[in-house]
């Protein structure tokens, strides 16, 4: 069997970046996870840790990482049902979009089981890829297709609406919304990831005509809204984000009754899925009541 203070040393090593910091979270030495690591390492036979800046698994540390995560998940639903056992405080990494995060997905973390989550925030188009490399437990995607040995259960969508505020309106669409005005005016991108602003526009103008938006760069759902809403540039905003904006004014569709739906998925690893069950019946019922 393998030794899981060594499997944690490994996780935790990738997960922070460094051994001082790994060390700092599992409350030892740097020494210490240096030896766990190096004996780990001759244990399969094979490099774990490319040592940088920062330190990341390799393929092989990945895959050991994975097992490790999935391990803990069950032992800890196995401490559930033998009160006997120490129980396991686990802590769940999952993959989500930020909007998702910022709109639904706390409440149903909060109505999930008592774990401590490790969410890792990224854009739905690419979230499926830290399922894909073990990294994570649990993803909420837009892609529909499951990772293999994964479970997928669609949650509905999430509609966009394309704002910015009056002013820059009557500034740069005055004339309209067509490909030679979006070519101009300042657009807002979360990351290179995020292709919304592109979707929507293809949809308007043809995707033979889709423009290269002048783009900022703000990786947070609440500025993305604050930035439509003093003028910065126009984006795609959830519409439990600006809905009270678009009541009173304060922002506007930049073509009315435009939405952008983008289909949401919740998938699993399917070894720890009844582990994940409490869990993924709050992700439901949470998607049930705001989603499309």
């Amino acid at each position: 069997m393998l030794d899981p203070a060594q499997l944690a040393a490994l996780a935790a090593v990738h997960r922070r970046g460094s051994f001082d910091l790994a060390a700092a979270v599992l409350g030892v030495t740097p020494s210490a996870i240096s030896q766990r690591i190096r004996a780990l390492e001759e244990r399969v036979g094979t490099l774990l840790i490319r040592r940088g800046q920062p330190s990341a698994a390799t393929p092989a540390g990945l895959r050991l990482i994975r097992h490790h995560d999935e391990v803990a998940l069950l032992e800890s639903r196995l401490s559930e049902d033998l009160p006997a056992l120490t129980p396991i405080r686990t802590v769940l990494r999952i993959a989500v979009n930020a909007d998702s995060l910022a709109t639904w997905v706390l409440p149903a973390l909060s109505r999930g089981p008592e774990v401590l989550y490790d969410l890792v925030i990224d854009d739905q188009d690419v979230s499926q890829d830290w399922l894909r490399r073990g990294e994570v437990v649990a993803a909420i995607t837009g892609q529909p297709g499951s990772v293999q040995g994964c479970d997928s259960h669609p949650l509905g969508a999430l509609r966009y609406r394309a704002t910015a505020s009056p002013g820059f309106i009557a500034r740069w669409f005055a004339g309209g919304v067509t490909a030679e005005a979006l070519a101009q005016a300042p657009s807002l991108r979360f990351s290179d990831a995020d292709a919304l602003q592109d979707r929507w526009a293809a949809r308007l103008t043809g995707p033979g005509r889709r423009p290269a938006f002048p783009a900022h760069r703000i990786a947070s759902s609440q500025a993305f809204v604050e930035a439509c809403r003093l003028g910065l540039g126009w984006g795609m905003n959830p519409e439990a984000l600006v809905a009270a904006d678009l009541r009173s004014g304060r922002q506007i569709e930049i073509m009315p009754d435009s939405p952008l739906d983008v289909a949401l998925y919740w998938q699993f690893t399917r070894l720890v899925a009844p582990a994940l069950a409490p869990l993924t019946r709050a992700i439901r019922d949470a998607a049930t009541q705001a989603l499309v």
